[in-house]
């Protein structure tokens, strides 16, 4: 059809950086970054066990990514010296009870694997934030997050303008599954948001690199955790 064909050509057009009117981020022409701390949120997605760590239910499927781009180190490093600059640092678990009915009885894609896996259950030490990214006491881990995007179930709008947020800083998991969903709905919010390759993992290498390649552009600014630290020392 006139729509497949348009939608065809102005995507791919917009993927190989020509002059269509659909504009993406591109990290390498962008200016360097600079934040105010009092205003910048680094938003941490699902640190959990079932996710970081040997033993849990999805860390097979995640290790080789985290490994590609040593996320757990980096993320450590730009938590530690973020909360040191005066950012606010929130934690943004996804935790279901016992027999997982936040969810319906004929589930399908991403949240049939993860109720059938019991992945993430309230008590459970898989569900906990890993021990490397413990929250702080000034920290704020938000609570109720049972969807994939981060904004849908929870009160972390309102707790971002409680704050007088305006920069988005996201790492986390999955890449292609809760942290854009996330993002996605911090942009339509207004949220100046920052996407952080080397502090984010898919299931494989393939999924992570396509969508910093082909979708995060258009819905934030993608960077990297050294380059969002020299923001914050300026």
């Amino acid at each position: 059809s006139a729509f497949t064909t348009f939608s065809s050509l102005s995507f791919t057009s917009v993927s190989r950086g020509l002059n269509t009117g659909l504009r993406m981020s591109d990290e390498a022409a962008s200016p360097s970054l600079s934040f105010n701390p009092d205003e910048t949120a680094v938003v941490l997605i699902e640190y959990q066990n079932d996710f970081t760590s040997p033993g849990g239910k999805l860390y097979d499927a995640v290790q080789p990514c985290m490994e590609s781009t040593n996320m757990l180190e980096n993320s450590q490093k730009l938590v530690a010296a973020a909360r040191e600059a005066g950012c606010k640092i929130i934690h943004l678990p996804i935790v279901f009870e016992e027999g997982h009915n936040e969810i319906g009885k004929n589930p399908y894609g991403v949240l049939a694997g993860v109720k059938e896996g019991k992945a993430f259950q309230a008590g459970e030490w898989g569900s906990q934030i890993c021990e490397s990214m413990t929250p702080l006491s000034d920290d704020i881990v938000i609570k109720g997050k049972t969807a994939l995007c981060g904004f849908h179930s929870t009160n972390l709008d309102f707790i971002m303008r409680q704050n007088e947020i305006k920069n988005v800083v996201l790492g986390g998991f999955l890449t292609n599954c809760c942290v854009e969903s996330t993002m996605r709905q911090a942009y339509e919010l207004g949220y100046r948001v920052y996407t952080l390759k080397d502090c984010s993992a898919a299931t494989s290498v393939e999924a992570q690199d396509s969508a910093f390649e082909h979708n995060f552009g258009m819905f934030s600014v993608p960077t990297t955790s050294a380059d969002v630290l020299a923001g914050l020392a300026k």
